[in-house]
Order: C-alpha cells, then structure tokens, then sequence
C-alpha cells in the first residue's frame, strides 16, 4: 500500500478566521483529517500549500 498521507500540522496552531496560517488548513480539514480517506487527505494538502503560498506572497 501507498504510504500514508503526512498530516502538514506543525504544532504551532495559530487561526485567522477558519484558518490556520502555520499549515495552511481549515478549521473543518483539520478537524476531519484522521476520518479523511487518503485522496481527500490529498486534496487537502495539496489547498493548504496553494494557501501557505498566497499568505506568503500577500506578507512578504
């Protein structure tokens, strides 16, 4: 089987709104991600870096 989808959290929790800024998730994704199957996990992750790249675009 493929290998497992690493969860992008960093421990570092600091929400704007319904996001985090330190992985770029949302409030709802976060709290489905251990009953998220792995495409979903997938698709996800793949938001939360276009997400980590559009605040740090917009902040630096």
């Amino acid at each position: 089987m493929a290998k497992d989808i690493e969860n992008p959290c960093i421990s570092v929790c600091q929400l704007s709104g319904d996001l985090c800024v330190s992985c770029g998730r949302t409030k709802d994704d976060i709290r489905k991600w251990k009953r998220m199957k792995r495409p979903e996990k997938m698709a996800a992750v793949k938001r939360a870096t276009l997400r980590m790249k559009d605040l740090q675009k917009k902040g630096g």
